[in-house]
């Protein structure tokens, strides 16, 4: 991969213009970060509140997800985000909604072609409906908990999940240190 001038060179066009019209400039976070998610590198993001960890994480697997072609319907989950509490699961699918429909327009003005990745959530929430939905047509990105991803991991469902290329483990300090990272790391484990 060519070295880049900034982070934001890895981008599409349409991420970057989209990017540069709605923030001044990346944080440390992400001009730090970027070059080395693209790169496929475990990364780990270790910033302030505010400074960006989320969107350093997703606008990269939103690129990717954007323009390159659908897999298979087998392959289609692609993203895979653990989130320690529920809240904060719902609040991260509604916070992808401003860079999804920003990208998309920006992309659409420029006559690029691209496709808007469909979202998933699965907590213990989740209604039943959603849940076999999921199992039949699988979301591009699957926003979960480390509970239910271990609940997916033990069904029919964990086959909809062999095309995940990245995992993101938002507030990982929260699960670490406790049965729950351990639940986590047995899931992750089960999932490569």
């Amino acid at each position: 991969m060519p070295k880049a001038k900034s982070a934001l060179d890895l981008f599409h066009p349409a991420v970057r213009e989209w990017f540069t019209s709605s923030f001044t400039s990346p944080t440390k976070a992400q001009e730090q970060g970027w070059p080395a998610i693209a790169n496929g590198d475990w990364t780990l993001i270790f910033a302030p509140t505010g400074s960006g960890k989320t969107l350093t994480a997703f606008l990269w697997a939103l690129d990717r997800l954007m323009f390159r072609p659908r897999p298979p319907k087998e392959e289609r989950c692609r993203v895979l985000y653990l989130s320690p509490l529920k809240a904060l699961a719902v609040d991260v699918e509604r916070n992808l909604r401003a860079p999804l429909a920003g990208i998309s327009n920006v992309a659409r003005a420029r006559g690029d072609a691209f496709t808007i990745p469909e979202i998933a959530i699965r907590t213990g929430d989740t209604p039943q409906s959603e849940r076999a939905k999921f199992g039949r047509d699988p979301a591009d990105i699957l926003i979960t908990t480390p509970e239910s991803l271990y609940l997916m991991m033990t069904s029919n469902v964990r086959d909809m999940l062999r095309g995940v290329e990245t995992v993101i483990i938002d507030e990982i300090h929260a699960l670490v240190p406790n049965k729950r990272g351990a639940h986590m790391a047995l899931s992750l484990e089960r999932l490569t």
